[in-house]
């Protein structure tokens, strides 16, 4: 399960996602339909975001902030970042709430990969089971314990994801994220493919015409339905 090139697959596509991104949540859907009508197998794989190094840090509680390393527009980013994801989450028939602190999602996030690399067919029913709980605020995803029950309450067999998670696993998912920005990887979603990288789900009607023949004329940025 070595990941020696970010950009490189033997899959003809590599989605990177965060759990604890609201743009990867509401790409999930469209994605899968993608896969679905190109008929294709993807490659997930984890980009574990570094948010308080370009958003700053912030912590809630009831509601209200008592901790906050942010300033005025690094807040205004946040709270826009939010209010456009939850317009697709309510149209998906998701709830998506603005978390209370910033969550360490490598726990989740080597999920992907151990789902990606032993059961890759129910990795829909993975990020089912995790994504839309997350943001309704009802999954501790820095519980091993959670996500163990959340892989194996999608039929996954978690035989030795804790000793994954606490040697090899974590050796890869560590030297994987130390790559991406080098490889011009910086956010999720992000579509990998024919030495092309694209983030945001607003490129999946250009990814789907590429990999799907170049029929016509290429289409130009939109966002796909719901």
């Amino acid at each position: 399960m070595n990941y020696p090139d970010p950009l490189r697959s033997d899959k003809p596509l590599i989605v990177y996602l965060d759990v604890k991104s609201p743009y990867a949540f509401v790409a999930i859907k469209p994605t899968l339909a993608m896969m679905d009508r190109l008929g294709i197998p993807v490659d997930w794989r984890p980009l574990t975001l570094d948010i308080p190094s370009y958003l700053g840090s912030a912590k809630k509680s009831g509601g209200k902030v008592v901790e906050s390393r942010r300033s005025a527009s690094q807040w205004a980013a946040v709270k826009y970042a939010y209010r456009d994801a939850r317009r697709y989450a309510e149209r998906q028939g998701h709830e998506l709430h603005g978390t209370e602190k910033i969550w360490d999602s490598s726990l989740p996030n080597m999920g992907i990969s151990w789902v990606n690399h032993h059961q890759a067919q129910s990795m829909a029913d993975y990020l089912a089971a995790v994504y839309p709980r997350f943001w309704r605020r009802d999954l501790d995803i820095e519980s091993l314990d959670t996500v163990i029950g959340c892989m194996q309450g999608a039929g996954i067999d978690t035989g030795g994801f804790v000793g994954y998670c606490q040697g090899e696993g974590r050796k890869q998912h560590d030297a994987l994220q130390a790559q991406l920005l080098d490889a011009g990887i910086y956010g999720v979603p992000s579509y990998v493919f024919a030495d092309q990288v694209l983030f945001g789900r607003e490129n999946l009607p250009y990814v789907e015409w590429y990999l799907g023949g170049r029929v016509g004329s290429a289409p130009d940025i939109g966002l796909p339905p719901s």
